[in-house]
């Protein structure tokens, strides 16, 4: 997606080698408007895939998710939650994750209730970098009897290996753009 490039290149800016911020439009302050084309074009990456339902991770994979329900027919949108509340008292779905952005590791939780054995879900998130967040949704939706439809990243690090290991595992994996590397400050994209 060239626009989304050129707003990484113009409004982001390269931390080290490792971290692209990119917080003035995705995920601290939101570009609503670039992020219905993000939607948009998720719709089109997974046109004629049946989804039923949209997963993600609080809190940044929310927006995304959100804007790309249209494009799937308004299907609700679920996101596991890092931390379980108190609310979350019945049964639910969990899996763990490594934050490679924080350096913790977050048992993301899904009441049982929202994903329903035999549906299709499609797996949303801001980026793709281990894929360890991405592999822990699959394990959510495949213990609740569910199927991945695909996953689908905004901005996939492919320097980190991610959509490999998620390949291997036999899944559909689509971003938005794939940075190859970072040096010196200068994003290097696919």
């Amino acid at each position: 997606m060239e626009k989304l490039k050129e707003k990484i290149l113009t409004e982001g800016s390269a931390i080290g080698t490792e971290i692209v911020k990119v917080d003035c439009f995705l995920n601290h302050q939101m570009d609503v408007k670039f992020l219905e084309e993000v939607g948009e074009e998720f719709g089109k990456r997974f046109e004629g895939v049946k989804v039923d339902k949209i997963l993600t991770v609080e809190a940044s994979g929310i927006a995304i998710a959100c804007l790309a329900a249209p494009y799937f027919g308004y299907v609700p949108v679920v996101f596991a939650k890092k931390a379980a509340p108190s609310t979350m008292n019945e049964g639910f779905l969990e899996a763990e994750a490594k934050s490679f952005t924080k350096g913790t590791v977050s048992k993301l939780k899904v009441a049982e209730k929202f994903i329903s054995e035999g549906e299709n879900i499609l797996i949303l998130d801001d980026f793709l970098a281990s894929g360890e967040a991405s592999i822990a949704l699959t394990e959510i939706v495949e213990k609740g009897g569910a199927r991945v439809a695909g996953i689908g990243s905004v901005i996939e690090k492919g320097y980190q290996g991610g959509s490999d290991r998620l390949r291997q595992k036999g899944y559909r994996v689509e971003s938005l753009t794939v940075i190859d590397k970072i040096e010196d400050g200068i994003i290097t994209f696919r």
